[in-house]
């Protein structure tokens, strides 16, 4: 999305993409009270993390726990903590509720679900593509393929509908969402990845996108107990000032890991000149968890049948998002 030009107020180009890394601490402001050069840290940053040495405020590091790595610690912080947020923050989850999610493969997706089954008997609904079912059904309670009728086979397994939705997607999946809410339910729209149609910004996607979202009716909100809201994480964090929130919030997604009740996914490393592969791997949904870009690793010699061409953008991209070989590109990290 930043690549295409989807995020608001992106820097001008060149720049250097990514907003969360992991590493050692290389020097220290005069300030900077906590840390120590060789301490072992992940961060985020407000643009420049896909680089071998990154510069960022005290108040966006955190210390890596003795026994997570590298790649796991660069997968964690924007996915677990969007997801915590989320669910405790804003929908404030609860022992027997129900939840939505889209992309349930993908990082954010994963992360929700583990934080899940640390609360008793919660029900997971959950799209996916289909290729990515086998590997993640035990995540979720009940799956559907990310092209179905899933407002249908909500309804046939649970006729009230649910307590929390999650939409990364946007456009009609916004309507799609507030219909399953249950009388006092949170809908929550964190992303916008139905605007992401290809290598380059479609205009048209990005209209009918938009054109898709239902028009929200505050008196209708009232009348049926519903709940609608927004989460950026980027923007509150280097917006909006709330570094202090999210610092207690990574505290306690820490405290669960070093339970062993979470743990971020790896889905595949990738060095830094693989970027556009790993960029093709992501579009083509083929991943499960989070790609890591990782600078030590020398690049992968690329098979004789592995297709780096870039996808066409629009409705030719929907060709091959199920295409089992595209995830094969890229053994699992497990």
């Amino acid at each position: 999305m930043v690549r295409q030009g989807n995020i608001d107020n992106p820097p001008k180009t060149p720049l250097v993409p990514g907003f969360e890394c992991s590493g050692i601490v290389e020097a220290l402001g005069d300030s900077v009270k906590g840390y120590e050069i060789g301490d072992r840290v992940m961060a985020f940053v407000n643009y420049n993390a896909w680089a071998e040495v990154v510069c960022t405020p005290v108040e966006f590091v955190y210390k890596i726990p003795d026994d997570m790595s590298f790649p796991e610690a660069a997968a964690f912080p924007m996915n677990f903590v969007t997801a915590y947020t989320m669910l405790f923050e804003i929908a404030n989850l609860r022992e027997g509720m129900s939840v939505l999610v889209h992309s349930a493969g993908g990082g954010v997706g994963q992360a929700v679900a583990q934080l899940c089954s640390t609360v008793p008997n919660v029900t997971i609904f959950g799209t996916a593509s289909t290729f990515k079912h086998e590997a993640i059904k035990d995540s979720v309670t009940h799956l559907f393929d990310r092209n179905a009728d899933y407002v249908q086979e909500v309804k046939r397994i649970s006729a009230e509908g649910v307590d929390i939705v999650l939409d990364c997607l946007c456009g009609e999946n916004t309507g799609k969402g507030l219909s399953l809410l249950k009388p006092l339910g949170t809908y929550i729209l964190y992303g916008s990845s139905n605007m992401v149609t290809g290598e380059t910004k479609s205009f048209f996607s990005f209209a009918k996108s938009w054109w898709q979202v239902e028009k929200v009716n505050p008196i209708k909100l009232y009348e049926e107990n519903k709940v609608i809201a927004g989460f950026s994480l980027l923007n509150l964090l280097f917006k909006q000032g709330r570094s202090g929130l999210i610092r207690g919030v990574v505290e306690k997604l820490i405290g669960l890991y070093n339970q062993k009740k979470i743990k971020p996914v790896v889905d595949s490393l990738w060095a830094l000149e693989e970027v556009k592969e790993a960029m093709q791997r992501i579009h083509d949904r083929g991943n499960i968890g989070k790609l890591i870009l990782d600078v030590e690793k020398t690049p992968t010699p690329l098979m004789a049948n592995d297709s780096t061409e870039t996808s066409e953008a629009g409705e030719e991209e929907e060709d091959h998002e199920g295409d089992s070989e595209n995830k094969e590109r890229m053994p699992f990290i497990q």
